[in-house]
């Protein structure tokens, strides 16, 4: 079991996690979102501001993956996008984790390319809380 904690609020995180429950037929993965109201409660020992800033992971055994460690590790649960885990070859490794780093930082920015933020049919906001 994967345990993915993520940003909810990122049209491009919230994306691929769709697409991962999607195709996660024998249920090894569990996603959860950092903005839930009950996160805190549930998962203490995980410190949501760190897992906004770098995707984390938890294994089964407790262990704590980071970055793209835990992006390969999830498709590679579900038989999808193999291609990923050269990104964790040693020669690749440093320049795919500094592009995460970056797409990391700025994935809010990035997102707004892919993903156009959803207008409120009530107060037609971009940002609303209704």
């Amino acid at each position: 079991m994967l345990t993915i904690f993520y940003d909810g609020q990122c049209p491009l995180c919230s994306a691929e996690m769709s697409q991962l429950k999607r195709y996660d037929h024998q249920h090894q993965l569990c996603l959860e979102d950092l903005h839930q109201h009950d996160f805190a409660e549930r998962y203490p020992h995980i410190d949501p501001i760190a897992a906004n800033k770098v995707l984390h992971g938890q294994l089964s055994d407790g262990q704590l993956v980071t970055g793209l460690d835990v992006t390969c590790l999830a498709w590679k649960t579900v038989g999808k996008h193999a291609w990923l885990q050269a990104l964790r070859w040693p020669l690749v490794r440093p320049l795919s984790d500094a592009a995460y780093r970056f797409f990391a930082r700025h994935r809010q920015t990035i997102s707004q390319y892919f993903k156009p933020a959803k207008v409120c049919k009530v107060c037609h906001s971009k940002h609303c809380d209704w």
